[in-house]
């Protein structure tokens, strides 16, 4: 088969809201989350130094923060950054919110 697809939301979330994707659309390399946030969800900071990984986070709905080294960026629904590897970032939501996720090396 030359494809894979997955409806997100039969995939069982591995956190609160989040619908990792990469294992059942079998990635050889890249990630894609799907993130059902609810007002007051917020993630842990971290950065992807360990496996160089840079991501892509899209706001689909709703608004968001996205800090990144310590920088604070609002986001509205459209929104779209995209932060290196080594960078630290966390997430927080004031409202119910949808956003996508996609990583690689």
């Amino acid at each position: 088969m030359s494809h894979t697809r997955v409806s997100y939301d039969d995939v069982e979330p591995r956190a609160p809201g989040m619908h990792f994707l990469r294992d059942a659309l079998d990635c050889e390399q890249m990630g894609f989350t799907v993130l059902d946030a609810s007002a007051g969800w917020e993630g842990k900071e971290h950065d992807h130094a360990h496996d160089n990984q840079e991501e892509v986070y899209f706001l689909v709905d709703g608004t968001a923060t996205l800090t990144v080294d310590g920088e604070d960026i609002a986001l509205d629904a459209g929104d779209t950054v995209c932060v290196p590897a080594d960078a630290s970032r966390e997430l927080a939501f004031d409202e119910d919110s949808q956003m996508v996720i996609a990583g690689a090396p």
